[in-house]
């Protein structure tokens, strides 16, 4: 299929560095791709113009003349008509469930009233058959102003429908007085451990529940099934690869989860490379055991699931309030936020972890979190020295200065999203104040450590589309290109670097840079065209880029049509 050029785009001239190929040329390329402005995201050879690819992998990278060499009478040829090509994109943290929940139940994010959430709420309630639990996501106070809600009005619209509303970070849930009452929550219940119920000033429950507290509520709502949860994922995927997606780090799944997932894969349905974070909730998990005693794992079920990291939730989010600070919050004052698993239930995986040679990766987002954090790790690799642990910090959102260095010095990688910073923009100052704003989405000090920042989504809590990342890793600007120059512009990536957060580094941060982050002979053929070049785009087009095909292992999973 030839496809065709952008009369928008100016003309670009390649330098084609030397080519790569892997040493047997014994049968004709399935694919050879020409004509196409190709960023490689190999140092050794940047640009190209042409690929080749024999079965799933690349067999050539180079130049429009080499790669014909590799065509036979049945191979399929493709140009690109001087598009540009990149390695498929990697989202460095997201969450595939959480996508596929918000797909099939009620997306909340955007909606800008709480009037408007109680009104959508209570028209699904109102399609749905008695007693079926009405679930949504994406809810974001700060649209409305800066306090929780109450559920006064959505038990009103409710009176018999139990409603399950997860807030846009998924740090905190507001449910209606129908879900209080099946879950048992009263004026007695007592706060659980790593999470609150917030109450009025009589102490009764409002309806909001943060962290732990939340699954109070949740384990009161009957599971999705096996044949659910795998009808469920389908769309989700073909989100993923909708936005030139190939990789995804799923930051942490249960024993449902990776059925569901093997079982898709298995069936040659699952589109997506996912390195599965399995979910540290205890350190007396039986499914932590069990994963840990298998031992890590790689390009499992047809290449698509690796295993090798265990993910821990540790505190919880700024915009719930969650988050745990060194100091209290500045519109809350008397609250530091909260670890939702104890540190030394996470000193104890981290040791377990290294000893079965998995990765840990820490949900830490205020600065006590990323400092314990920190700390935990320095102890646990004093008590199992490990030289290629590549341990992560996943959102690294707000750091006390003294701390930035240290990532660098103990070889822990910052698992950032840059959309974060554009969408807590507008009110993060008002929750940390004028001098702590200072250590929160600190890019760049990080990259001048010597450290990679992996780029991610957060997804459902952001769009999965990794653009917007990009786009808020070299703008620090949000989608109508406010504010001017950029928030904090001192702390932004270069293209070059914000391409390498969502090819390479994302691969290296999972130990699968022999296979995928780059297009180089031998790895898989996982590439993505856009309808243009977001390497030359003026800053405030970029976000208006298409996805023209996505490739996974030289099969087309995503055509635009």
């Amino acid at each position: 299929m030839r496809l065709r050029p952008s009369s928008a785009l100016p003309g670009i001239t390649l330098t084609i560095l030397s080519a790569t190929c892997l040493p047997a040329q014994s049968r004709p390329a399935d694919l050879v791709v020409t004509n196409a402005t190709i960023y490689t995201a190999d140092s050794a050879r940047p640009r190209a113009d042409a690929l080749a690819v024999s079965g799933d992998r690349i067999l050539f990278v180079g130049s429009n003349t080499g790669a014909a060499a590799f065509a036979g009478p049945a191979t399929v040829r493709l140009d690109a008509g001087g598009r540009p090509l990149y390695p498929g994109f990697i989202d460095a943290h997201a969450h595939l469930r959480n996508l596929s929940l918000i797909l099939a139940t009620l997306d909340l994010r955007g909606v800008p009233s709480y009037d408007s959430l109680v009104a959508l709420v209570a028209a699904s309630a109102a399609r749905a058959a008695p007693g079926t639990w009405i679930r949504g996501r994406g809810w974001d106070q700060n649209l409305w102003g800066t306090a929780f809600p109450t559920n006064a009005l959505l038990s009103r619209a409710t009176p018999g429908t139990p409603v399950y509303l997860r807030r846009v970070d998924g740090h905190a849930a507001l449910v209606n007085q129908a879900a209080l009452r099946l879950a048992g929550i009263t004026q007695q219940t007592p706060d659980p451990p790593g999470g609150r119920i917030v109450r009025d000033a009589d102490g009764e429950p409002t309806g909001v529940l943060v962290d732990q507290a939340f699954m109070l509520v949740e384990r009161a709502i009957p599971p999705d099934d096996a044949a659910q949860m795998q009808a469920m994922t389908l769309p989700a995927i073909a989100e993923a690869t909708r936005f030139g997606l190939t990789g995804i780090h799923d930051a942490g799944i249960g024993a449902r989860e990776l059925d569901a997932y093997e079982a898709l894969a298995l069936a040659g349905r699952f589109n997506l490379r996912s390195y599965a974070m399995i979910a540290g909730t205890s350190d007396t998990s039986a499914f932590l055991a069990q994963q840990l005693a298998l031992g890590p794992r790689r390009a499992m079920d047809g290449d698509r699931l690796w295993i090798r990291a265990i993910k821990i939730e540790f505190d919880g989010a700024m915009g719930s309030r969650g988050a745990a600070l060194l100091e209290p919050y500045t519109d809350d004052p008397g609250n530091v936020g909260l670890f939702r698993i104890s540190p030394e239930q996470v000193e104890r995986i981290a040791v377990r972890a290294l000893q079965a040679g998995y990765q840990m990766a820490t949900h830490a987002i205020g600065d006590r979190a990323n400092r314990v954090a920190l700390d935990i790790y320095a102890s646990a690799l004093r008590q199992v020295p490990t030289a290629d642990h590549r341990f992560r910090i996943e959102h690294a959102q707000l750091l006390s200065p003294q701390d930035i260095p240290r990532f660098a010095e103990l070889g822990v990688i910052p698992s950032m999203q840059g959309s974060h910073q554009t969408s807590d923009m507008s009110w993060v100052a008002s929750r940390i104040g004028p001098s702590r704003v200072h250590g929160a989405y600190v890019w760049r000090s990080l990259r001048e450590t010597g450290v990679i920042v992996p780029n991610g989504s957060d997804a459902p809590v952001e769009s999965i589309n990794p653009l917007v990342s990009f786009h808020s890793f070299v703008t620090r600007q949000d989608a109508d290109n406010n504010p001017p120059g950029g928030w904090f512009p001192a702390q932004r990536l270069t293209r070059e670097e914000a391409l390498l957060g969502m090819t390479l580094w994302p691969a290296y941060a999972a130990f699968m840079e022999n296979d995928v982050g780059s297009l180089t002979a031998g790895k898989y053929a996982d590439f993505v065209i856009l309808d243009q070049d977001i390497m030359t785009a003026p800053p405030e087009k970029i976000l208006a880029t298409k996805v023209l095909r996505t490739v996974l292992g030289g099969h087309t999973v995503y055509e635009q049509r």
